[in-house]
């Protein structure tokens, strides 16, 4: 009976990613009412209370909101269980809200054609909505950069890492993960006011993109245009890229679309300058962001089918050993 009961609740929970991924593939985000901006809004009202130039107070913001939404989320989860219709309306639900692909292949479009219908000034104006960069230190050459590696680190952000951990640990996985990048966003980056305060959330950040970042490096290998060249990048320049999980990803994509990724940035009022990545491939010129969102939604797509696979096989009922009960 545990099994069967097992097998039916990831039955309803894989329906429900399904449901809900398809929403966030007809509807994208809400305009109003996103719990996602709702819980950056508290997170930012948190942190004017408990800032301090320390890790500890940092760690304390991180822990109250990351593990608070994630445990009302694991009640819910729980109390809900018994019934698979409400479990997967409310793994649809999650789904929906913390998923931004649509939304990452509407913004990066929206930059594409400005810059395509020459303007530059359209275009720097919408760069905000996908990244954090300094959009007047940018021309269009770079602007294009800037939205490739947007869609790549995002395909993991906003998609694969969410779908991973909703597939471990159903919906506290997806809404955990949300959290915990919604905050490594917000504090996360090296500015004198977060050094300290934010060291956790990035930390955390880290260890929970893992997975998801490898699965998108290796589907964008096997779903792009140049597998061979993606998994030559892939391998030769990850590691040289400052962010764990971002350079994997920005490898593989600048890998399977021929195009050279890195190099100087103006990042949130500092200077970075990164390690090219594809350093043999040509610049990223704006077809290329089309390119990169179609391949972007082929690895979304795989990423929902193997979750959706793997959390069925996990539950399946195991059959007892040879010999074992007949005592």
């Amino acid at each position: 009976m545990r099994g069967r009961h097992g097998l039916a609740a990831a039955g309803a929970a894989g329906l429900g990613t399904a449901l809900g991924f398809a929403a966030d593939l007809v509807l994208g985000d809400p305009r109003r009412g996103h719990p996602v901006a709702a819980f950056g809004r508290t997170a930012a009202a948190l942190e004017r209370r408990l800032w301090r130039d320390h890790r500890g107070a940092g760690a304390l913001h991180t822990a109250l909101l990351a593990g608070g939404a994630t445990a009302a989320s694991a009640v819910l989860a729980r109390t809900l269980r018994r019934s698979p219709a409400a479990t997967a309306g409310l793994t649809a639900a999650a789904t929906w809200a913390v998923l931004g692909g649509t939304s990452l292949g509407r913004e990066a479009r929206a930059v594409g054609g400005a810059l395509a219908a020459g303007d530059l000034d359209v275009a720097r104006e919408r760069l905000p909505h996908l990244c954090g960069r300094d959009p007047q230190a940018l021309d269009g050459q770079q602007i294009a950069r800037a939205v490739v590696e947007s869609v790549a680190e995002n395909t993991s952000d906003a998609v694969v890492g969410a779908l991973v951990w909703g597939a471990v640990a159903g919906v506290p996985g997806l809404v955990g993960f949300r959290a915990v990048n919604t905050l490594d966003a917000m504090v996360g980056h090296r500015s004198p006011r977060h050094l300290r305060f934010g060291w956790a959330a990035a930390r955390l950040d880290d260890v929970a993109g893992y997975p998801g970042s490898r699965l998108t490096a290796a589907l964008a290998v096997l779903a792009g245009p140049d597998p061979r060249g993606a998994w030559r990048v892939l391998r030769r320049d990850a590691r040289q890229h400052p962010s764990p999980n971002a350079g994997p990803v920005e490898s593989a994509f600048a890998g399977a679309l021929g195009v050279r990724l890195g190099g100087t940035l103006a990042y949130r009022g500092r200077v970075e300058h990164r390690p090219v990545l594809g350093g043999e491939n040509r610049p990223v010129a704006v077809p290329d962001i089309e390119r990169a969102v179609r391949l972007s939604r082929r690895v979304n797509v795989l990423a929902l089918a193997l979750c959706v696979a793997g959390g069925l096989v996990r539950s399946r009922p195991r059959r007892p050993a040879a010999g074992r009960g007949s005592r």
